[in-house]
């Protein structure tokens, strides 16, 4: 059993699966609840926040009929970094092994430790041996020289704690912490575009993450601090209406491309602090784009001076994939390209059995990328392969739990 924990600003979801004797996935429970306690994947009011994650959890423990014990959670709050290191040791010509590999990389974590950040993910993008590139598994060769290269993804120390207290207040374990752009890249990449270079744009509510691939590895990420939630603010102040009607008319209504029938085609926008029936007036749709417009054109904005500052952008960025609930809105995708001058598909997550239709959209790629994440750890474990990540040092284990023993040892 595999139970997966996306803890997003506008809702916390939990899906839990089981794998049959093929290895294929199958969803048995869905549980969601709002993000109260939340914003942009950082706590901000710790029991609002316990009870949201709790009762996501529960939801689909009930679904499934299953009780959870330990979670692969999605991070997104705590500024997502990367770093990269390169790493060489003496191996003297003998059969390289796993102590080896897990040599470099706990040199790496060292060596490339940040005051006030936690390490989330270190990443082997290649490995040289004796001057010999292009090696995916080094394991069982031998040589003198072994390099590795490494991408490390590091949050900060806070967000990342107050996280794991909330996860543990609700008796859970973390099995593995990712972070959302790369689970939701995990969910809606195919294999093709991973190696031939991506960037993957996860248009969330409270931020848009990003996630590079290149040569079959995850390359690079960040989090531009713009998402759904602030055009909805957007058209909420521009419009004097409540952030829920605002909310149901950038749904229904609002577009990032105006078309010329919008000067004509008028809505009802109900006003603020007055009754909804009483107070409604009546707009042009070409108001309402002409409000989205620039928070998404700035938006793209942002997205593209990451990418040309990040150092990967010409291997990485020359192909486009958005997902993300915000992600949805229409002419979005056409926006993305005139922008960004680049080839954009708009993506949702890969089928996946169990998956109910109303959680299949984009709006869902992390959770369901978090469960992929699993599966192919496990299989790299049962097939004794090298694993490209080594996980981060966790808290071992205790009968109060691995997240409470490291805690209590951290504060």
């Amino acid at each position: 059993m595999i139970a997966a924990l996306d803890v997003g600003t506008s809702k916390v979801t939990c899906f839990i699966a089981e794998r049959d004797s093929q290895g294929e996935l199958s969803i048995i429970g869905i549980g969601q609840d709002t993000a109260d306690g939340l914003k942009a994947g950082t706590v901000t009011d710790m029991a609002a926040a316990v009870k949201s994650i709790g009762t996501a959890v529960h939801r689909a423990e009930i679904m499934a009929d299953k009780r959870v014990h330990e979670l692969f959670v999605s991070v997104s709050g705590g500024a997502p970094q990367s770093s990269y290191a390169n790493v060489s040791l003496d191996v003297s010509g003998r059969q390289i092994g796993n102590t080896d590999i897990q040599a470099a990389f706990d040199e790496a974590r060292t060596d490339g430790a940040i005051e006030g950040r936690e390490i989330v993910h270190a990443v082997s993008t290649a490995y040289d041996l004796d001057g010999s590139r292009g090696i995916r598994d080094p394991k069982g060769m031998f040589g003198d020289q072994l390099r590795v290269q490494l991408h490390m993804v590091s949050v900060a120390h806070g967000a990342f704690r107050n996280l794991l207290s909330c996860i543990s207040r609700c008796d859970l374990d973390l099995e593995a912490p990712v972070i959302s752009a790369y689970a939701s890249g995990l969910a809606c990449l195919v294999e093709d575009e991973k190696d031939l270079g991506v960037t993957i744009i996860d248009m969330g509510c409270g931020g848009t993450g990003l996630a590079s691939f290149s040569g079959g590895e995850f390359t690079w990420t960040a989090t531009v601090p713009l998402g759904g939630a602030h055009v909805t603010n957007d058209i909420a102040h521009g419009l004097t209406t409540p952030v829920a009607n605002a909310e149901h008319m950038k749904r229904l209504y609002a577009s990032a491309i105006g078309g010329p029938a919008d000067s004509r085609e008028m809505i009802e926008v109900p006003q603020l602090g007055e009754p909804e029936l009483l107070s409604a007036r009546q707009i042009p749709r070409s108001l309402l784009t002409g409000i989205v417009r620039p928070r998404l054109e700035e938006t793209f904005e942002l997205v593209r001076d990451y990418i040309d500052s990040s150092g990967v952008a010409g291997a990485s960025s020359r192909r486009i994939v958005l997902t993300g609930g915000a992600s949805q809105l229409q002419g979005v995708g056409d926006l993305a390209s005139e922008i960004l001058e680049k080839q954009v598909r708009l993506a949702q997550p890969l089928p996946i059995q169990g998956l109910a239709e109303a959680v299949a959209g984009p709006n869902c790629a992390t959770c369901a990328g978090l469960l992929i994440y699993a599966a192919e750890r496990h299989d790299d474990s049962q097939n004794r392969r090298q694993p490209r990540e080594h996980a981060t040092p966790q808290p071992a284990e205790s009968a109060l739990g691995r997240i409470g023993q490291w805690l209590r040892a951290n504060f």
